[in-house]
């Protein structure tokens, strides 16, 4: 039996990186994967698959509310429950504020944090009808802190902490517990085409001298997911080797 035997997890934007390393973690402990990315991706479907659960891949843009309600919908329907929800969908428009677009600063805000609205408000009412689940929003230690550059991404993240602590509020007596995780510097396809030495600088700045990896956020996730944090809401854990302590 494994931590999540029985259960079904629904993650946005799982088809690659951290979201597919949540997926198969999750999978590895019994739990049932649906999981959503702009396009179906059966190659992450039939490796899920592989471990022995019932895993679907679905398209759909996780900004557009209507796509969202459906999607939600059609995996009730296929798996009959949602035990788990992890907010993964993301997006980076990188600038400083002076020269940053309208259109840069729209579609990260609709992205990263509208996306985990429509999600919750298509998930909330099949978690009450069971009397329960977990809601997870992965933040980034950005939205912690800030970081020049970023202010649109940083405030996207920073809207996903506080709304994960007020759905914890909010649906706390029904049973649904609502927490972040906020990564720091991990390596992932992205920060592997920054330079040696810029990353050589960004871990220097880390305590444990390393950059994360997607196996360091897939397992707290996994954590949040299961019955081993049962009393734990409306919290936001760093996963970030001590940067911002």
């Amino acid at each position: 039996m494994g931590l999540l035997t029985g259960k079904t997890a629904l993650i946005t934007g799982a088809a690659r990186g951290i979201g597919k390393a949540i997926a198969l973690k999750f999978a590895a402990e019994g739990a049932n994967i649906a999981f959503t990315d702009l396009a179906v991706n059966e190659e992450t479907e039939a490796e899920i698959a592989a471990l022995g659960v019932k895993a679907k891949s679905y398209a759909s843009n996780a900004a557009d509310f209507a796509e969202s309600e459906a999607v939600v919908q059609q995996v009730k329907a296929d798996f009959g429950s949602i035990d788990i929800l992890v907010n993964n969908a993301g997006i980076t428009k990188d600038g400083l504020m002076l020269r940053m677009t309208e259109q840069q600063w729209d579609a990260v805000i609709a992205v990263n944090l509208k996306s985990a609205f429509n999600f919750i408000h298509a998930c909330v009412p099949v978690m009450m009808r069971q009397r329960g689940g977990s809601i997870i929003n992965m933040a980034s230690v950005v939205g912690v802190h800030g970081n020049a550059g970023q202010a649109n991404y940083a405030a996207s993240k920073a809207g996903l902490i506080a709304l994960a602590k007020s759905i914890g509020q909010e649906m706390g007596p029904k049973g649904i517990r609502a927490n972040a995780i906020a990564p720091g510097f991990i390596d992932t396809a992205m920060t592997q085409a920054l330079s040696e030495e810029v990353r050589k600088e960004w871990c220097n700045k880390i305590p444990l001298r390393r950059g994360g990896t997607v196996e360091d956020i897939a397992n707290c996730a996994l954590f949040l997911a299961s019955d081993l944090s049962s009393y734990i809401s409306g919290q936001v854990i760093q996963v970030d080797g001590g940067m911002n302590m």
